[in-house]
């Protein structure tokens, strides 16, 4: 049996100090890296259409059971009023005290059956309260590859960009009808069932399809000769992890579960080796420094107090007063430069700034200043080929949130931690400029119309 988080906590100085020194990835992506190169990768789904495969790198927890929509709503902060089959929505989940635990994607299957995926945080505490509390539901875990024995339950495929429509109407042969923000559809591609989800990514219209993973080859094969004349581009890992930074989404914010009420009870339900690792420049033996409230994310919309749930006393007076709010930091290219210059330097270089996504744990929690005080967090780092900014999405203090304020982010850590992707180096100050989130004007018009 593996060992509980509780357990491993108890052999360490603290949650930071097993957090820095864990030697847990970041999130891998166990497909190819690159199928042409990154940057054309990435202006695909700008400028064509580009075709992302999630079979492997999600975990999927379907659920069941006459209790399971009021499970779900019991741990998510989300609205369920009207939320019928067919239809999917970013599921939200907080502690307690109204910290956030994480965030996925929740499919309505079918009458009572639902599917929640994305990365473990929000479908462990779901599964937690589902297994340990007085409810009659039934779970079915289908892990991502690099942890499930044997092949996925199901492929997942998308298709992203402006001719993402055109390639759908191609492969299955008709009109591809009206379909709302987040609804689902069924096509018929190669004579299969093939389940949709409306969608973008960065702002431009999207597909999600999904369907048997032994019906996925035939699947693929059909979207690749539909594509080729409407210049498809398959995206391998390298471009598919920075997707993010375009969409402004922040996948794995470190979740709220080293302190607060009942998380003793999860940390020793939890595996250790599921805990995650963090890295960055911010150090502090506080974990709670390290939390996010949902609205520090902009998870405003997602936020409903029309039920009860976890959190919502909370989270009510987080939402009275917001603490910090979502950005795009765009960081000084002659610093990023000066930066990447040291390697060529002697002495100790700066810590390695890796491209297109420079994150080094799963959690990353770099320091953000202005004027020698801290201002908030910055999440992701990366590179955004389409507008050709290296950039950060963070977290930071209203005051400092409005377009055009300088601030500096600090870049490496010390002490440099134990973790396996640590190389010696030295911090350094890397100057950045405060834009909206999302950067795209393009992805912020069409998320905000949709």
């Amino acid at each position: 049996m593996s060992e509980s988080l509780a357990a491993a906590l108890e052999r360490t100085s603290g949650a930071v100090d097993f957090l820095r020194g864990a030697q847990a990835h970041p999130t891998v992506f166990p497909v190819s890296p690159e199928f042409s190169n990154w940057r054309s990768e990435q202006r695909a789904w700008r400028e064509s259409v580009a075709l992302l495969d999630q079979s492997h790198h999600m975990t999927d927890l379907f659920i069941t059971g006459p209790d399971a929509l009021a499970l779900l709503s019991r741990v998510g902060v989300n609205s369920f009023a009207n939320f019928g089959p067919g239809r999917a929505k970013q599921f939200v989940a907080v502690n307690h005290e109204g910290y956030l635990i994480g965030d996925a994607i929740l499919f309505h299957l079918d009458e009572g059956e639902f599917d929640l995926v994305g990365h473990p945080m929000v479908i462990d505490w779901l599964q937690f309260h589902g297994e340990t509390g007085d409810v009659d539901v039934s779970f079915t875990r289908d892990g991502n590859s690099l942890v499930r024995e044997g092949d996925p339950a199901l492929y997942r495929y998308e298709l992203q960009g402006p001719r993402a429509l055109a390639v759908m109407e191609k492969v299955t042969g008709e009109p591809v009808p009206a379909t709302r923000f987040f609804h689902m559809a069924d096509f018929r591609i190669d004579g299969l069932r093939v389940r949709s989800l409306r969608h973008g990514m960065a702002g431009q219209p999207g597909f999600e399809l999904f369907g048997p993973w032994a019906e996925g080859e035939r699947v693929l094969s059909s979207l690749l000769a539909a594509g080729e004349e409407f210049g498809l581009v398959r995206v391998g890992s390298k471009a598919y992890s920075s997707a993010n930074l375009e969409s402004a989404w922040v996948p794995s914010p470190l979740p709220a579960i080293f302190s607060g009420t009942d998380t003793d009870r999860y940390r020793a339900w939890l595996p250790a080796e599921r805990a995650g690792s963090l890295a960055g420049s911010l150090l502090s033996e506080d974990i709670e420094d390290y939390y996010l409230t949902p609205y520090d994310l902009g998870y405003d919309r997602n936020v409903s107090f029309d039920h009860d749930f976890i959190g919502r006393a909370a989270l009510e007076r987080f939402a009275a007063d917001p603490p910090r709010r979502k950005v795009t930091l765009v960081w000084d290219a002659d610093d990023v430069a000066a930066a990447q210059r040291t390697l060529y330097e002697e002495g100790t270089p700066a810590k390695y700034i890796d491209f297109p996504k420079a994150r080094y744990g799963l959690y990353q929690v770099d320091r953000v200043r202005a004027g020698g005080a801290d201002v908030g967090i910055s999440h992701d780092a990366g590179y955004i080929t389409n507008e050709q900014v290296f950039v950060s999405l963070a977290s930071v203090d209203a005051a400092h949130a409005e377009p055009g304020t300088e601030v500096t982010v600090t870049w490496g850590e010390d002490p440099v931690s134990r973790k396996p992707q640590v190389e010696p180096h030295r911090q350094v100050e890397i100057r950045a400029r405060v834009e909206p989130a999302p950067y795209s004007r393009f992805a912020r018009e069409s998320y905000r119309a949709s």
